[in-house]
């Protein structure tokens, strides 16, 4: 079998967590709540998430979890980052979460993690510890801040039985949703943008764009096999041609307009029944509420081929506009960073 070769097989609870939730349900109100952790506070959806698990004045508010612990340390120098930390520390401990002093006390607490750092340089070293410890783990986007730790932590996962799942919440708007799932006709290519701040320390795309590009990839699903990057002052636009010869485009937007609306997320599908809008983002519920699921049951919603190949997008367009806008393939993306550049020959759609 090749490396990573059917690598979502491999996403299995250990054997404890496969006794304590076989018999627990989204919809059942009387399974256990699980237990969550969070890793990383220096981002706004550390407090969203937990407001959303704890917070029981909303009539939104999801049941079947529960944030109970938080480690807060995450980035060490990215000042938008730290400086969120004690804030946030604060906001999270009043919704009844403990605040602890590492990851292994928090693990000794805890069902389940996500691992909300904001920096995805210390994902891999976090990651780790949690698949030790062999808990369900959500990463919130970026998986990582290179190509090369994310296959690690796919592969250590894999090795470990421990079940894994990484994505932008971009991904469950419904209109993404509704054109994988063929509901606007056949998908004959996509366009979609995001904001595209960008943060030195990590791949030009991984920090912000990652929201437009797993919107791209909801609706076309994997299999793409060269990227071409081109820069404006205000913009990049990348452009993807699937093996079966779709092109599928993100356009990341830089600035702001003076006047008018701000320009958000969104996009448009190009079907069989004619050109169709993704329509907006409608918030973090929808992605919490497939986090939910997972915990619950181990199966995560999307395949982390799917997953790796999106960040070996945005590595082959940072390639692409080191080399003056020349196509790059994934595959020479995967091999630069270590990866079988066989990985997605087997690779099927997300429901």
């Amino acid at each position: 079998m090749k490396e990573f070769e059917m690598i979502s097989r491999y996403f299995l609870l250990p054997l404890g967590l496969v006794c304590m939730l076989s018999n627990w349900t989204a919809a059942d109100e009387s399974a256990p709540v699980i237990r969550i952790g969070i890793i990383g506070v220096d981002t706004s959806h550390a407090v969203e998430f937990t407001r959303l698990f704890n917070d029981e004045n909303r009539k939104d508010r999801l049941t079947g979890g529960r944030v109970v612990a938080a480690y807060p340390h995450g980035s060490p120098d990215i000042p938008s980052s730290v400086s969120r930390i004690p804030a946030n520390t604060a906001t999270i401990e009043k919704l009844g979460v403990k605040i602890v002093s590492s990851i292994a006390d928090l693990l000794s607490m805890v069902d389940a993690v996500l691992l909300e750092t904001n920096d995805g340089r210390p994902h891999l070293e976090q990651a780790r510890l949690v698949i030790q410890a062999g808990k369900p783990l959500f990463i919130d986007k970026p998986i990582a801040a290179s190509l090369t730790d994310a296959g690690l932590i796919l592969q250590e996962a894999r090795a470990a039985k421990v079940p894994v799942f990484s994505a932008s919440s971009l991904r469950f708007t419904p209109g993404a949703l509704a054109a994988r799932a063929g509901e606007m006709g056949k998908v004959y290519g996509c366009e979609a943008f995001s904001p595209e701040h960008r943060e030195p320390t990590h791949p030009t795309l991984y920090w912000y764009g990652i929201h437009g590009v797993e919107t791209l990839f909801t609706v076309m699903g994997p299999g793409c096999e060269s990227v071409t990057r081109v820069e404006t002052e205000t913009s990049d636009l990348v452009v993807g041609r699937w093996k079966d010869g779709r092109i599928g485009t993100f356009r990341g937007l830089r600035s702001q307009p003076k006047e008018g609306p701000r320009l958000e997320y969104g996009g448009t599908v190009f079907t069989s029944k004619g050109n169709q809008p993704i329509g907006p983002f409608k918030g973090y519920r929808p992605l919490l509420v497939e986090i939910e699921k997972f915990f619950q049951t181990g199966t995560p919603p999307v395949e982390l081929r799917e997953t790796l190949e999106i960040y070996a997008f945005m590595e082959a367009a940072d390639e692409s506009a080191r080399k003056g806008g020349q196509p790059v393939s994934i595959a020479e993306a995967l091999k630069k960073a270590g990866l079988d550049p066989d990985l997605f020959e087997t690779g099927t759609a997300t429901k």
